[in-house]
Formats: C-alpha cells, sequence, structure tokens
C-alpha cells in the first residue's frame, strides 16, 4: 500500500485522539477516553508503517505538521476556537513547508 495513504490513516487517527483527549475532560470521561488510548495506539501503529518505507524526516514532519493543521480546523469547527490573521498565516507556511518537503525536495522517495 501506498505510505502517504498509510501515513494520511495515522494523521486521521491522531486527530480522532487528540478530539478524543480535549473531550475526555482530564481522563475523566471513561469513553473520550478510550478514544484517546485508541486513536493515538492506530496512529503510531500506522506512523511506524510508513518509516519501512519513508525517511523519519519526512514522515515526523508531515505527521507533525498536518495534525497541526488539523487539530486547529478541529477547534475551530468543532469546539468555536478563533483563528486570527496571524495563525491563518501560520497554518499556511507550515503547509507550504509540508508541501516543499514532500514535493520539491529530494527528501521524500518520489
Amino acid at each position: 500500500m501506498n505510505p502517504y495513504v498509510i501515513l494520511a490513516a495515522a494523521i486521521v487517527s491522531e486527530l480522532v485522539g487528540t478530539t478524543a483527549l480535549k473531550l475526555s475532560e482530564g481522563f475523566s470521561n471513561p469513553v473520550p477516553s478510550i478514544g484517546v488510548v485508541v486513536g493515538y495506539g492506530l496512529a503510531f501503529y500506522l506512523v511506524s508503517l510508513t518509516l519501512e518505507e519513508l525517511p523519519v524526516g519526512v514522515v515526523y514532519g508531515t505527521w507533525a505538521a498536518l495534525g497541526i493543521v488539523g487539530v486547529a480546523g478541529i477547534g475551530v469547527v468543532v469546539f468555536d476556537e478563533p483563528v486570527d490573521p496571524v495563525g491563518a498565516v501560520g497554518i499556511l507556511l507550515i503547509l507550504g513547508g509540508v508541501y516543499c518537503v514532500n514535493v520539491l525536495s529530494e527528501m521524500a522517495a518520489h
């Protein structure tokens, strides 16, 4: 399977885990607390699979960066958290960095 598809699934799993972490209320709410463990556990497993085919810098950088962007988006949509213009520029810079590392550079396997 394409390692980028697996990486995308890892990012989605992390987003589920992080959203559940917010909803767990300090692990006092059992159902979201289980979601944290399952989401992060699956994310780390899937990341480990991508590391068999892609360089660690590309995998971790992409996972972390898109996780940040995704969590910021979830914060806005689900939790009504604000994003100001400077934050929006920062998010665009993060996305630009992911594009540079994965598409323009020779760091990733093409």
